[in-house]
């Protein structure tokens, strides 16, 4: 390598994405906090919200997450008492409890609280022109 560290690290499209990703996971574990759930659980019952019944697989390709991972966090969830799982064959269906259900605003309160604090620093139409780029650079690297 001819360039300096720093000036590497940079333009390195992985290290750039990971300091982005701890960056952006303090700022949603600041938005989610009220809601005593993680981001990503938090999601999960605005999926499960919107979609009753769903399939951890469902869950699965919605969050980009491994099916292990999804299958740990609604067993969370459901210790919590806030989603509740049937089996119908060889899926679960997942359901949000009465405690779920009374969760979804809150939940909610903390999506909008997350878009304003990065809206705010990066301005609504940079941060969702951004989010959309991201996105697509994640579909294209994943054809590969």
């Amino acid at each position: 390598m001819s360039k300096p560290i720093n000036q590497a690290l940079n333009e390195c499209l992985f290290f750039t994405v990971k300091k982005l990703d701890r960056i952006m996971d303090k700022i949603a574990e600041e938005a989610f906090k009220p809601t005593g759930l993680s981001p990503t659980y938090g999601f999960i019952l605005l999926a499960v919200n919107e979609n009753p019944g769903i399939t951890q697989k469902e869950l699965s390709d919605l969050l980009h997450t491994a099916p292990s991972t999804i299958a740990r966090f609604v067993d969370k969830l459901e210790s919590k008492q806030l989603v509740r799982s049937e089996h119908s064959g060889r899926s679960a269906l997942t359901y949000l409890t009465e405690s779920g259900i009374e969760m979804v605003d809150q939940v909610n309160k903390a999506w909008d609280t997350l878009h304003s604090l990065y809206g705010q620093i990066l301005g609504e139409q940079e941060s969702d022109a951004l989010s959309l780029h991201i996105g697509q650079i994640g579909d294209q690297l994943k054809l590969r």
